[in-house]
């Protein structure tokens, strides 16, 4: 019988689009799914819509005057949500005590302590926020073990790869079978652009993503294959492998989310229209299956699906990204934050595209002797890469 327990969610970073999908998706099962509480940065308008929609017990704004601005709404119209504003608000609601569920879906760095947070709970988390675990690697992966938490990945293709490994997992590849794990990668807007033409690419450009709707940053990271990378990075905390162990294979149609090879030679992939509804839903219900709202992958529609190997001259980013995994120590913390201040530069036009690369390059050369062995070393390390990454771009723009 499938389990049909009310269950309550937190929704960290609840007006992007991933928290938007969540929210769909919990619409269309108020007989198992219950938004308990949902954050924001500062988009007071969509907070308060979703507030009247969905009667959250708590709303989160991070920004204080945000908050102050979204209260004043609710009391207009008798809203009965509570508003709490600061980021030890989002730990707060993130480790409440009638909290079943957490989707993780703040981007960057930011979403970190939250979701650490939810993991040493002992809370289903549902893990949309990849920099959590590019951040804090091991310390992360030892909270969950430590509490009791289940960890449930929501980037397409670390479902895909959940969803074709055995049910009863558990990061010990080797003793299952498994060969290798395939990511696949749209290749983004840029596959079969030269390398030498990517250095005019404009912000506009970078963000027009051919399959998927995100956030900006996150579709200049699809437009570098950086999101590729922190995947990569991402894959080997969930599932223990190797980096030489982990592939990216580039599939433009966006139809298999990933594949898994075993020892036998057998090759599982799991396949569905690109929709992050059906990631969501599978990590809310599981291990039950519920109509996500998605419409059924037509086959004779599609056609064919082409394969590519990833152009490392290309997208030097995704090289970046092993070179970091095979460092280990604090490299992949220092590769988040410089990607971080490089895209943010790029997209306000202080920075060229093909310039994202080259600071985190130099970045990763200048930062050594780093600790991430704590919440607070993670922190200080994201902050000293900051700075380093910030003088880099600081120095690029000036010699323009």
């Amino acid at each position: 019988m499938p389990d049909t327990t009310m269950q309550r969610v937190t929704v960290l970073g609840a007006t992007g689009s991933i928290g938007m999908s969540t929210l769909d998706v919990i619409a269309r099962h108020p007989d198992r799914f219950e938004a308990f509480a949902l954050t924001a940065q500062e988009s007071v308008d969509r907070m308060f819509e979703l507030c009247v929609r969905f009667s959250p017990r708590f709303a989160v704004m991070v920004n204080p005057a945000a908050a102050a601005r979204l209260r004043e709404r609710l009391h207009g119209v008798g809203g009965k949500t509570h508003v709490l504003d600061g980021a030890d608000a989002l730990i707060e609601v993130a480790r409440h005590e009638e909290v079943d569920a957490v989707m993780a879906a703040i981007v960057g760095a930011a979403g970190l302590a939250p979701t650490l947070a939810a993991a040493r709970a002992g809370k289903r988390v549902l893990l949309a926020n990849k920099e959590a675990l590019v951040l804090s690697g091991a310390l992360f992966i030892d909270a969950v073990a430590a509490s009791g938490a289940q960890l449930l990945p929501i980037d397409s293709e670390h479902n895909a790869v959940f969803q074709a490994l055995p049910q009863d997992f558990q990061r010990n590849a080797d003793e299952r079978g498994i060969r290798r794990i395939l990511l696949t990668a749209s290749g983004g807007p840029f596959r079969e652009r030269s390398a030498e033409s990517l250095a005019s690419v404009t912000p506009e450009e970078a963000c027009a993503h051919p399959n998927w709707v995100m956030g900006r940053k996150i579709s200049v990271d699809s437009a570098t294959m950086m999101n590729k990378g922190l995947e990569v990075i991402e894959a080997h905390w969930l599932f223990g492998l190797p980096a030489e162990r982990i592939d990216v294979v580039v599939h433009p149609q966006s139809v298999i989310h990933s594949m898994v090879e075993y020892a036998d030679g057998s090759v599982l992939a799991q396949l569905g229209n690109p929709d992050m509804r059906t990631p969501i839903a599978h990590a809310m219900a599981y291990p039950d299956r519920i109509d996500a709202g998605v419409r059924s992958l037509d086959l004779f529609e599609i056609a064919r699906l082409t394969f590519e190997r990833p152009d490392f001259e290309r997208f030097p980013c995704l090289a970046l990204a092993y070179q970091a995994l095979r460092e280990g120590g604090a490299a992949a913390a220092v590769l988040n934050a410089a990607n971080e201040e490089a895209v943010a530069a790029f997209l306000d036009g202080r920075l060229g595209f093909r310039g994202i690369a080259d600071v985190i390059s130099a970045t990763l050369e200048r930062a050594h002797g780093l600790s991430v062995d704590s919440l607070d070393a993670i922190i200080d390390a994201d902050a000293r890469a900051r700075d380093m990454a910030c003088t880099e771009i600081l120095a690029r723009s000036t010699s323009q």
